[in-house]
């Protein structure tokens, strides 16, 4: 049951996925009612936050009985004791799920309201309170202290400082003011901290501001399961080729029990930077991080031993992760995919830049897990038929855990080949609230299934590198 518009896509990108919805293949095997409706779930999920939040237990630190514990009496605390569960993944022993309940129907919207950017009202979905840089425009007399409803510009019409906004705007829900319309705009240049805290939130989900930071680490279900499918081993050598912000990164390094090494890379400094903090923040020292273009990170020749970062040699990793930079369609909620078709067509020759740097880079016997936060064939499927027939080394594997589904038709790949391939798809699954009473009705298992599909959009492939060359 749709509580937002469908997520919304520039004419040109529109036009490009319904071809890839409706695919031959996929037609085929599906039918054209049963593919159009599949692709029209879709489109209605992504505007949508997953049905739970997940987080992941630093197990470095902290049992995850210990972890769920405290988190059980945080999220009683925050929702003035409304009783949610905590619940433990049974195929991910650091993974903590909450149900988010919502959308909430029956709220009262306020005269009093502010707008904030897609991006901020996002988090705010998720659980975030309003902080001052997502703020884009305020009721005339906003003060400190008063009640306010908060909508998000999905379109990024609202002009900053606007005292009035008839765009197109979406109900988030109800806060109340940390500061005045004067404060949140003054001249004396940007404030930070906190604008809006959210006290009847449209989808309620626990705010992780400060709560247990080196024990819990926010993070997607299928983002997690990534890290158990490579599958480190204390002492061995880890590339994380594209690692920014760290989740997986330090997530690698966990479970070698931080034995052995993992080098993370990313090409932008600031998120290097976020990488050692979050390092630092769990208390990992296996990771060493670069700023370095993974596309540059095979060395053509002879390196200094002393030389501990990129470039490398040939063969220089037991395992590799390419979580490569993509157009981001399965992420949720998003209301207004905002790239252009140029924009997403860019993602897979790049792709096939760090793949290709990749397969050189991993050891024979070596295994290369790609992933990808997006929902396109081309990015996804594509992309292992592609690998497969560019390096006869490279064998695809079964991937364990598998809690999502198989890959999706119309790349020309086997159904054998497909069923080893992990597509999460939000689709597979009804649209559907979550109130407090159809929850303390559901069994536990059922929970976890609907967690496992009710997720954002991801792909995740395995490979491993013969030892004949």
């Amino acid at each position: 049951m749709s509580f937002f518009p469908k997520i919304s896509f520039q004419h040109e990108v529109e036009e490009y996925l319904t071809k890839v919805f409706r695919n031959n293949e996929l037609i085929t095997a599906l039918g054209t009612q049963e593919a159009e409706s599949k692709y029209q779930s879709l489109l209605s999920h992504l505007s949508h936050p997953p049905g739970f939040t997940t987080v992941r237990v630093n197990t470095h630190l902290a049992s995850v009985k210990h972890v769920k514990k405290l988190l059980f009496e945080e999220i009683q605390k925050q929702f003035k004791g409304l009783c949610v569960p905590v619940l433990e993944h049974p195929k991910l022993q650091d993974v903590l799920l909450i149900p988010v309940i919502g959308p909430r129907r029956d709220l009262k919207k306020h005269s009093s309201e502010v707008i904030v950017g897609a991006h901020c009202g996002y988090a705010v979905l998720r659980g975030a309170h309003v902080y001052v840089p997502g703020i884009i425009s305020t009721s005339r007399f906003m003060k400190a202290g008063d009640l306010v409803s908060v909508y998000s510009d999905i379109e990024g019409k609202c002009k900053r400082g606007a005292k009035e906004f008839e765009g197109v705007k979406v109900f988030l829900g109800n806060g109340i003011s940390e500061l005045s319309r004067s404060e949140i705009f003054s001249s004396s240049g940007p404030l930070n901290g906190m604008g809006i805290r959210m006290i009847e939130p449209v989808y309620l989900s626990p705010s992780f501001d400060n709560v247990l930071p080196s024990n819990l680490f926010l993070q997607n279900l299928p983002s997690v399961v990534v890290s158990h499918i490579l599958n480190p081993q204390p002492g061995e050598r880890i590339l994380d080729m594209c690692a920014a912000p760290g989740g997986k990164t330090t997530h690698l390094a966990t479970l070698m029990h931080d034995q052995g090494e993992v080098i993370a890379m990313d090409k932008i400094a600031n998120k290097v930077k976020k990488i050692k903090q979050n390092a630092e923040l769990l208390q990992l020292n296996c990771i060493k991080a670069f700023c370095y273009d993974g596309t540059k990170a095979l060395s053509a020749e002879k390196r200094e031993d002393e030389q501990e970062g990129p470039p490398f040699l040939p063969e220089s990793f037991d395992r590799i992760l390419l979580d490569a930079p993509c157009s981001g369609m399965g992420q949720r909620p998003n209301m207004a995919y905002s790239l252009t078709l140029k924009e997403v067509t860019s993602y897979q020759p790049l792709q096939r830049k760090l793949f290709t740097v990749a397969v050189k880079l991993l050891k024979p016997g070596g295994v290369l897990v790609y992933s990808t936060c997006t929902i396109t064939l081309s990015e996804n499927e594509e992309q292992v038929a592609w690998a497969l027939k560019a390096f006869p080394c490279l064998q695809l594997q079964p991937q364990e855990p598998h809690i999502g589904g198989e890959g999706m038709r119309g790349a020309g790949l086997s159904l054998d080949q497909l069923k080893l391939l992990q597509r999460f798809d939000p689709s597979a699954v009804t649209l559907q609230g979550m109130d407090i009473n159809s929850l303390q009705d559901s069994r536990e298992d059922d929970l976890i299934s609907l967690a496992n599909k009710d997720c954002i959009g991801f792909f995740i492939a395995k490979f491993i590198k013969s030892n004949s060359k």
